[in-house]
């Protein structure tokens, strides 16, 4: 049975539980398993289930509270005990208070006594520091949002679970359907998803995650010096639509400013040369944990460029990178993406893309 910690927020990009397993089957190292671009936490959590030693990172609030919170969970009954505290401290009275310019969106988007206690929650979880608040933070990213009409257990009016859609595009489609925010217990719904949750049991081993940008995991995990033999992971596609501006609510919860415009970056998302240079840059900050020998398998898109050189320039920056020889082990499966996060709103107008997977061996 599917263990159901994989699926605490669902959103795109990330890929199956399965491939992980595959991969895993198919190295003869034990040493530690990494991913410096974790997402969901899909390749830790999964090592982990398998009885090897794994950790990662990512730049991301939600990814890295997410991921962190499946690889490191906290006992089922410190979640209930924090959720009966949070629920003892809530006051009711407080006076509604809304992000600046966008009290049209939250009014519109929860019901009020269910958007304080959102805000209460907002306030107390300190997610980055403990494992208990993170993991109730994690539930909360996966109820925030999502078809209200169709479950009880999410807390916003109608929205797509994977993606916090744009302020002024919900509030004229809420208002042009007639639909209205759902009062919702969220305590209620809290203790009801850490139930579900816990239903198959967490894995012995833990793992760690850190908020952190691929290019200073070297720094972050001194530990791993010299002690991670396979890397399982899928950097950021290029000519994808930024990560940040599709999960904007969800990071508004974690303490951010509300705010869904794109953020400006170095380009990588959308410039060729900057793209590759951004991934050599990541290599490099690996570059102190590898061990000796490394099983890498990546995972990669594009709708600019083929195959054939996404691999050649994946061993170019793996090789500059790393130090080490790369040897290209898989010449790449190939699959076209059925559900991207683009092509779920295109309809008929969804351009192709493919990913490929690729393993090289680096020594």
């Amino acid at each position: 049975m599917r263990h159901r910690f994989h699926s605490i927020c669902p959103y795109f990009a990330m890929f199956p539980e399965t491939f992980v397993k595959k991969q895993l089957a198919e190295t003869h190292h034990d040493g530690v398993v990494f991913d410096p671009f974790c997402g969901r936490g899909t390749t830790i959590f999964e090592s982990l289930l398998l009885g090897r030693s794994a950790a990662g990172c990512d730049i991301h609030p939600v990814a890295a509270c997410i991921s962190g919170a499946k690889s490191n969970p906290p006992k089922m009954y410190d979640i209930l005990a924090r959720l009966d505290a949070l629920e003892e401290s809530f006051d009711a009275s407080v006076g509604l208070q809304y992000p600046v310019d966008l009290e049209a969106f939250f009014s519109a988007c929860f019901e009020q006594h269910t958007y304080k206690q959102v805000l209460h929650l907002r306030a107390q979880l300190a997610w980055q520091v403990n494992r208990t608040d993170r993991f109730i933070a994690a539930l909360c990213l996966g109820a925030l949002h999502g078809e209200s009409h169709r479950s009880p257990n999410y807390f916003s009016n109608r929205m797509p679970r994977t993606i916090s859609t744009k302020p002024a595009y919900s509030v004229r489609w809420w208002a042009k359907n007639g639909y209205f925010p759902p009062p919702r217990n969220v305590f209620a719904i809290l203790r009801y998803a850490t139930a579900y949750r816990f239903r198959t049991p967490p894995p012995e081993r833990v793992g760690r995650v850190a908020l952190s940008d691929a290019r200073q995991a070297s720094k972050r995990f001194p530990e791993l010096k010299g002690q991670v033999t396979d890397v399982i992971t899928s950097p950021p596609y290029l000519d994808t639509t930024n990560y940040r501006e599709d999960q904007w609510l969800r990071l508004w919860f974690l303490g951010e400013t509300a705010s869904s415009k794109q953020q400006p970056d170095d380009g990588r998302h959308c410039n060729v040369d900057c793209y590759w240079t951004f991934l050599q840059e990541a290599w490099n900050g690996l570059r102190p944990l590898l061990a000796s020998e490394v099983r890498m398998v990546v995972r990669i898109g594009s709708r600019k460029l083929k195959k054939e050189e996404l691999s050649k320039r994946l061993i170019e920056t793996l090789s500059e990178g790393t130090g080490m020889l790369v040897q290209l082990f898989d010449g790449g499966f190939t699959s076209p993406i059925e559900r991207s996060q683009a092509n779920s709103f295109r309809g008929s107008k969804a351009s192709p893309i493919e990913e490929h997977d690729f393993c090289f061996i680096l020594s």
